[in-house]
């Protein structure tokens, strides 16, 4: 049994071809952060026959067990990532360049502000929003 089936089957899954892909295609993908929209077209590509509605019934069974993170960056459609430990994003509002980051400084205060207010962080999603450098719109005047 390979990796990706033996973590399908740990989170309680039933290892399919079409879970398989699926897992693998978000395991490499580059971007990391895929649409389902993304993973059927990729799959389409690659000869597959799976339809829109299975790739978006097993990304959200991936995201209710854990596997996936489902992200809904400024009321954009879901994109998914293979889960991989806690990071932030910085979001192009122009290009839609997804980067990644960790910072132990914003992560502290972050729990500090919880404390003060009395809550107790069970997760946590930030997302910063700006334009970067790109070149599709470097060139205007509201950078």
């Amino acid at each position: 049994m390979t990796e990706t089936e033996l973590l399908i089957k740990k989170v309680g899954l039933k290892v399919t071809s079409a879970r398989v892909k699926i897992l693998t295609m978000l395991e490499f993908a580059n971007p990391r952060h895929l649409s389902a929209e993304d993973i059927y077209k990729q799959l389409l590509d690659e000869g597959e026959t799976l339809g829109l509605a299975t790739v978006y019934r097993v990304l959200n069974q991936f995201a209710d067990t854990g596997l996936v993170t489902r992200h809904n960056f400024e009321g954009n459609s879901a994109i998914f990532e293979r889960a991989s430990g806690h990071h932030d994003h910085l979001i192009c509002q122009s290009c839609g360049k997804i980067i990644e980051f960790n910072d132990p400084v914003i992560d502290t205060r972050l729990e500090e502000i919880a404390k003060e207010y009395h809550l107790k962080l069970t997760t946590k999603d930030l997302a910063l929003f700006g334009k970067c450098q790109c070149e599709d719109h470097n060139s205007s005047n509201d950078n």
